[in-house]
């Protein structure tokens, strides 16, 4: 007997489609899809759900040196003009060094990042910008659902879908 539905689809497919489909869960908190791949999503994305609440505040703040291109009041890169060993001038940006705070992951928690990494795909929004599931996991879900035992995501179901009949499900955050 399968532990897992096979959905109809060959193992790398129906890994990638169930990737693809929390990772749109994640992102947006509800998914319409049938009611046997909700089903399957509804268990990686609990699981993901509890690894973050687990390792939510598994970090220590760091300060780190960090080397900038010194701006100017417009937000433009502020250059000088320098001589090269040759004789040649070119222009130079100037460049200053801060120091700022920063997370840096306990060993733990960086397994727990790669282990949903594992789970999800990477993401860009509509501008192109790279979207950090993980981050949102870490930060923004598990403080939500802190004091929770479980249970982060309901499935409704919706009926059948009118082109082939299968059960449609909505599957969502509580």
């Amino acid at each position: 007997m399968a532990i897992n539905r096979k959905l109809g689809r060959k193992t790398d497919i129906r890994l990638a489609m169930l990737k693809s489909l929390t990772s749109d869960f994640i992102l947006h908190g509800r998914i319409e899809t049938t009611e046997a791949r909700a089903k399957e999503v509804k268990k990686i994305a609990d699981s993901l759900i509890a690894l973050a609440i687990k390792e939510k505040d598994n970090f220590e703040m760091v300060d780190v040196k960090v080397v900038k291109a010194k701006l100017d009041n417009n937000g433009n890169k502020i250059t000088e003009l320098v001589k090269s060993k040759n004789g040649k001038e070119y222009l130079k940006v100037v460049k200053e060094t801060t120091t700022e705070k920063r997370k840096k992951d306990k060993p733990s928690r960086l397994n727990a990042r790669r282990k949903m990494m594992k789970k999800i795909n990477k993401v860009k929004d509509e501008k192109g910008n790279k979207i950090d599931l993980t981050s949102k996991l870490l930060d923004e879900l598990a403080t939500k659902y802190e004091g929770r035992v479980g249970g982060y995501t309901r499935i409704i179901k919706v009926g059948p879908r009118r082109g082939d009949s299968a059960e449609v499900a909505i599957l969502e955050l509580v």
